[in-house]
């Protein structure tokens, strides 16, 4: 597995804005828009793509654009719902699946309510969209998914990273798939209820408000 933590100027003030507990919704989506653009940058560098011949206005030439299939971008709802328009800016032509996961605050294990995702990923380049990597046991399982259908490439792009999250999807990844994490950010630690610290709170209470 790889770590890619995002070194830019930009990029530190968004996040310095998103962390601070005075900054209200409205504001606070906008940011997280803006600074998935900025990491989408960073994670897409390898994206692959093939030669194509076109014709300028003025010569013929060699160009490139994205190769088949077509990468796709699998945000992790709720919250990764936020960061979906800053990735597709970037990756128009991607698809676009979903996943349902949310953490039991009593036993933190993952329960998934949602699915929906294509039968066969091989062959394709995915990108998971997320904002915190907090235990690591919801990427973990989102990732799982996308290897039982065929996926070996797999990009995950959260805002903030926790180091023991980092470690368990090291872990469970080990050799089976290439992974790389590209984070705005790697915080101290995660405090005694599984909270990234200093972290930026709840990041889907702070997109959407709270629903019970």
């Amino acid at each position: 597995m790889r770590l890619h933590v995002a070194d830019h100027p930009l990029i530190d003030h968004k996040l310095s804005v998103l962390r601070d507990e005075k900054t209200p919704s409205a504001v606070f989506r906008q940011l997280v828009d803006e600074l998935v653009t900025l990491l989408a940058y960073e994670a897409t560098r390898d994206v692959r793509t093939e030669k194509i011949r076109i014709q300028t206005p003025v010569a013929a030439t060699t160009g490139r654009h994205l190769a088949e299939p077509r990468p796709i971008v699998v945000p992790i709802l709720r919250a990764g719902l936020g960061m979906l328009e800053g990735m597709t800016r970037l990756l128009p032509t991607a698809e676009v699946g979903f996943l349902g996961m949310k953490r039991n605050e009593d036993t933190l294990e993952v329960e998934t309510y949602a699915n929906r995702l294509p039968d066969d990923l091989s062959g394709r380049q995915c990108f998971v969209v997320d904002p915190m990597l907090a235990t690591g046991h919801t990427l973990v399982a989102a990732i799982n998914y996308l290897l039982e259908r065929g996926a070996r490439d797999v990009t995950a792009i959260c805002l903030i990273a926790a180091p023991e999250g980092l470690a368990t999807l090291e872990a469970a990844v080990g050799d089976r798939a290439d992974v790389t994490v590209v984070t705005a950010a790697r915080d101290e630690r995660l405090n005694e209820h599984a909270y990234i610290v200093p972290g930026l709170g709840d990041a889907g209470d702070r997109l959407y408000g709270i629903v019970d």
